[in-house]
């Protein structure tokens, strides 16, 4: 349990940080051990929405749900797990779950208003329901006349007939201009949604030439551009709506979808940075989760084109040798810092962050440099120098028996490389000229004391001092077994 919580803490320092993907993975590792915490589920829900990674994120939420079904919170991640899918019926229908449980849950209660208010907003900008019609109000008709509703008691009074529609010729002008705009509107969005798009641009061109002061109009028309893939016309209609908005005073809401339509056409081209501008304007307007996390996202990808864009491997090699010349001189914070610009030039070249290891070990700097030995040696497991230096490094932080371990693993890759045989005696002379100093060094190891201090392993120990073979057994168990490999290489428990 003390690792579940060690990963578990982890994951949330990694997701306070919005590293994604590093807290997705301590979560799943902690899962791993621990498959009926529902807490861990839903910690990798959050993660999985943070990311973008809806779907992944509602399995969790449901899996959270089905671990513990009173637990407000589960409810809460699949709400936003379904919201960012935009399937929002699912998403109020898990919230109105949650409040039955938790009728005071701040999260539950702001999530299902928010949920409601992109449900209406969405439905009144497609043309389903008509904006001066309250959502509330019953869409039940009467019908029929004289008996037809023999069965009612006597005692309730009849529902009054419905008003009739007015007719055209009843309005004034600018009613009657309304009035054909919306219904040419209907039609276009009728057409729309059956992908008859040249019949829906002229239905909704002909709302404008009856109504040109309604943003709602200029939106449509660019829904389709967008859909026919046309996105310079797109954005162009969009300019001209939020024009027509605000001459109009339009809601904010319609102004930031034409903002946000604008961000999702430039990120179709991928035009990172246009598309962050447009949504970042559109969230100054009106903020939703959905630009929210289209923002987030395109964020994301202007980060790792800046990334991509500055690797140069010929800037590298250059850069790598005004370390070395630094390094020949002694001067190790100059050669650091021109082997942290080749990595950045040159980020998946193993011997650059072997060198800058170097560096880190003559400054003394041995957390830095250990760091870089399993960079290096992640990026090339046969990558030698990456082993002798972690064993120099472990060595000089007096962790001999980790040190003899990476000298070990140089080698199985070469058992005639001098530093390592050289390096691998080292240790073995220290471990016997004074097991003790080796012994204490291992216990001020925060990871050795927390293995020790867990009581299954402690009875473990026990069992495996009386039994010898009982240690066959434990390492059938992964986790007991990495904790018993831990312990072996500190030098705590030795088996001959």
């Amino acid at each position: 349990m003390d690792k579940v919580n060690e990963l578990k803490e982890k994951g949330n320092t990694a997701l306070n940080a919005e590293k994604f993907d590093e807290a997705i993975a301590a979560y799943t590792e902690a899962i791993a051990l621990d498959a009926n915490n529902h807490v861990l589920f839903s910690n990798r829900s959050a993660a999985y929405a943070k990311a973008a990674k809806f779907r992944e994120a509602l399995e969790d939420a449901e899996k959270t749900i089905a671990l513990n079904p009173s637990w407000a919170k589960g409810y809460s991640r699949k709400g936003a797990a379904a919201a960012g899918l935009r399937d929002y019926m699912k998403a109020f229908e898990a919230y109105n779950e949650g409040l039955k449980y938790d009728p005071q849950n701040a999260m539950l209660l702001q999530g299902r208003t928010e949920i409601t208010a992109s449900v209406l907003n969405y439905m009144q900008s497609q043309g389903d329901i008509p904006m001066d019609i309250d959502p509330q109000q019953s869409s039940s008709s009467g019908g029929g006349g004289g008996n037809s509703f023999d069965s009612t008691p006597a005692s309730k009074p009849a529902e009054p007939p419905k008003p009739a529609e007015p007719r055209p010729e009843d309005m004034t002008e600018e009613e009657r201009n309304k009035y054909f705009a919306k219904k040419e509107k209907e039609l276009g969005n009728a057409a729309y949604k059956k992908k008859e798009f040249d019949t829906a641009l002229q239905h909704y061109n002909a709302a404008i030439e009856h109504d040109p002061t309604d943003i709602t109009f200029h939106n449509n028309i660019a829904a389709v551009y967008f859909e026919r893939k046309e996105y310079d016309a797109c954005i162009k209609q969009c300019e001209k709506g939020i024009e027509v908005g605000r001459e109009n005073r339009a809601d904010f809401k319609l102004i930031a979808k034409s903002l946000a339509r604008i961000g999702n056409t430039y990120r179709k081209l991928e035009n990172y940075k246009q598309a962050k501008f447009y949504y970042e304007k559109a969230m100054s307007e009106h903020r939703t989760p959905e630009i929210k996390t289209s923002l987030s996202e395109v964020e994301a990808k202007i980060k790792e084109e800046e990334r991509r864009a500055y690797i140069d491997p010929t800037k590298a090699e250059e850069e790598k040798e005004k370390g070395n010349e630094y390094f020949k001189k002694g001067d190790y914070s100059n050669a650091v810092k021109h082997y942290s610009e080749a990595i950045k030039r040159n980020p998946d070249d193993p011997k650059l962050y072997s060198n800058r290891a170097a560096c880190y070990t003559k400054l003394a700097a041995f957390d830095l440099g250990l760091k870089d030995c399993d960079t290096c040696i992640k990026l090339d497991e046969k990558f030698i120098k990456g082993y002798i230096r972690k064993g120099k490094i472990l060595q000089g932080m007096q962790q001999t028996s980790k040190a003899s371990t990476a000298y070990q693993k140089a080698l199985e890759l070469d058992p005639n490389n001098a530093e390592a045989i050289d390096g691998y005696r080292q240790c073995s002379m220290n471990f016997q000229r004074n097991p003790q100093e080796v012994l204490k060094n291992a216990m001020s190891d925060p990871e050795i004391q927390q293995i020790l201090k867990d009581p299954a392993m402690r009875m473990i120990l026990e069992q495996m001092q009386n039994d010898p073979n009982a240690v066959k057994e434990h390492l059938q168990n992964p986790a007991i077994a990495d904790k018993i490999m831990k312990l072996l290489e500190s030098g705590i428990i030795q088996i001959h």
